[in-house]
């Protein structure tokens, strides 16, 4: 099948941000859409990243919207959240052809937490691949770690070359440190405190050994419980991290939105 793809349409003026469309040619009004949201710590990456999913999904009949948003030093937390919501916005006020009540949400690693965010505001559903969720937590939990970037990983590594093989934690908390530049800002940031009964069903998988703690997708997971909010964890071995694991999520992460788009 082949799929269209129209690349950096503006959806930001005032941010300069663009996004890339995938579709399969469809003019059904009842197809789903799906944004998905790349990841990268939230100081790099682009929506060129997941091209391959955006094709894959709308080979599956999807109407698929990549977008880019703001990243450090452009933007720092909460601006990420703003430009994903400008993006649904902008969807749901666009010209393309698909069903404004069946719009879901795909991320990975910073993406994930990006997805789940955008949830919670409009209560839309989420698959998330190792998204960041222990923020607050973690960094009171880890006062002697040193941050330190990761520069083994190049920035336009795609996602699924990245294989961290266990915990870095110098890493891990760079990039939060980075993306809220105060540590005041780490209870806002954390998703778990502001889960409300409006958020959508959410898929939350994660590897047991990777550099993302898994800590935060077990919290959010008993959060959503409390709530009576469908959840759905997936955890694989080893440390593959997001998109290095998608051939082994892709069929749960499929079922998951067909049971809810």
């Amino acid at each position: 099948m082949k799929v269209n793809e129209t690349k950096d349409v503006l959806f930001s003026s005032e941010n300069d941000l663009k996004l890339d469309i995938y579709d399969d040619g469809s003019d059904d009004n009842k197809r789903a859409a799906i944004i998905d949201i790349h990841g990268g710590g939230w100081f790099r990456g682009d929506k060129g990243k997941d091209e391959d999913l955006g094709e894959t999904l709308a080979e599956l009949g999807y109407l698929v919207l990549i977008p880019n948003y703001r990243i450090t030093p452009q933007g720092y937390y909460p601006d990420p959240i703003d430009d994903i919501a400008d993006v649904i916005e902008w969807l749901k006020n666009s010209n393309l052809k698909f069903d404004r009540n069946r719009i879901g949400l795909l991320g990975s690693s910073a993406g994930g937490n990006l997805a789940v965010e955008a949830s919670m505001r409009y209560g839309l559903p989420a698959a998330s691949w190792s998204g960041i969720f222990d923020i607050e937590d973690w960094l009171a939990d880890h006062q002697d770690v040193v941050g330190e970037q990761n520069t083994d990983i190049k920035p336009n590594t795609p996602s699924n070359k990245i294989d961290q093989d266990g915990k870095n934690d110098p890493f891990y908390k760079w990039f939060i440190m980075n993306y809220l530049q105060d540590e005041s800002k780490a209870y806002d940031a954390t998703p778990v405190h502001r889960v409300t009964d409006k958020v959508g069903p959410l898929f939350l998988a994660n590897s047991l050994n990777e550099f993302v703690p898994n800590s935060g997708v077990m919290e959010l997971e008993q959060k959503l419980i409390d709530l009576q909010i469908p959840v759905e964890t997936k955890f694989l071995t080893g440390g593959r991290h997001a998109k290095g694991y998608m051939d082994d999520v892709l069929p749960a992460t499929l079922a998951f939105f067909d049971q809810y788009l």
